[in-house]
């Protein structure tokens, strides 16, 4: 439905998948069986780690922290695209948009930033390998993570504050299924040129400090590694940043992917929605098992919490 001109909008409807009704059953038992397994893929992770004290290092600690990401940042969207594909109701009241962006963009910052931080620990561990206890303490990985999040959700508070002190008087119809910045702008009836400005300066100076922070890190890191004379070191050293760098090729691949194509086309905009909605629940999905198929250490805690788990049970029984 659309808004009167001037009319204050209340309570926005977000688009979703609402113009391809035959896909909704399917769409919910693909994404609620997608959503568990990422709850029970990066939970197990979490459990692995926090019962493994040789995995109490600065590298585990920094993947317990992506594995909190990407239970929580798929919780900000997934449970109500959940809702609104078993219902086919698609409001969303004014506050509850202004929460879920906040949240969503709060945590998507985080993980982009601890990517950076993930990759200098990987740098510091190849290129400074004499440093790294050094350089990678307790209180340094404490602070690091601290930063990574304050700056993921101070980012946030930014463009939520400016996106939502727009006006909102004609269409209330949002071309996601998910509360966004570009769809929620979009939809403003005054001066969009502060928000806009914002989103270009700050997210562009956090996003692209982050990104050259995570290419510089892997440049340096590939050309340690080529200079390493033994193939059996070069295996080695690159085994211990593989996971890690799977994990920023993924990432950065669907956002490029999901932001960069955008048409104009009916058909083509509801295939848009439906990549956005699969680049938010699979990258999660995916992050803890190319840590656990890729790192033997991570496979053998998780092998020892199942195995225990199963023992366990079997003396209960």
């Amino acid at each position: 439905m659309d808004v009167g001109n001037r009319s204050t909008i209340t309570q926005f409807v977000l688009m979703g998948l609402s113009d391809l009704p035959w896909v909704r059953l399917p769409l919910f038992v693909a994404f609620a069986v997608i959503y568990q397994i990422t709850l029970v893929g990066n939970g197990a992770i979490l459990l692995a780690l926090g019962t493994e004290r040789k995995l109490h290092t600065p590298m585990y600690y920094l993947l317990a922290n992506l594995s909190l990401l990407d239970i929580f940042c798929p919780s900000a969207t997934v449970p109500k695209m959940l809702h609104d594909l078993l219902t086919g109701e698609h409001s969303i009241s004014f506050l509850g948009c202004a929460v879920q962006l906040y949240f969503l963009v709060a945590l998507a910052g985080s993980e982009v930033f601890l990517l950076a931080v993930m990759a200098y620990d990987r740098y510091v561990a190849i290129c400074l390998p004499l440093r790294y206890t050094l350089i990678m303490t307790r209180a340094r990985c404490v602070q690091l993570v601290c930063g990574t999040w304050a700056a993921g959700f101070l980012n946030s508070l930014l463009h939520t504050v400016s996106t939502f002190r727009l006006s909102f008087c004609k269409s209330n119809l949002v071309n996601q299924y998910y509360c966004d910045i570009p769809q929620i702008v979009a939809l403003s009836c005054s001066s969009t040129y502060m928000a806009e400005m914002l989103i270009l300066l700050i997210g562009g100076i956090f996003g692209t400090s982050a990104f050259l922070t995570t290419l510089a890190s892997y440049v340096s890191i590939i050309s340690t590694i080529l200079r390493i004379p033994s193939a059996a070191g070069k295996r080695k050293a690159f085994s211990t940043c593989a996971s890690h760098l799977l994990v920023v090729c993924l990432f950065y691949g669907t956002t490029i992917f999901t932001y960069m194509r955008r048409s104009s086309s009916q058909d083509s905009l509801s295939r848009d929605r439906l990549v956005s909605m699969l680049y938010g629940v699979i990258t999660p999905m995916l992050n803890p098992l190319i840590y656990s198929l890729r790192n033997t250490e991570v496979k053998g805690a998780l092998r020892r919490v199942l195995c225990g788990g199963a023992r366990a049970q079997q003396a209960g029984r």
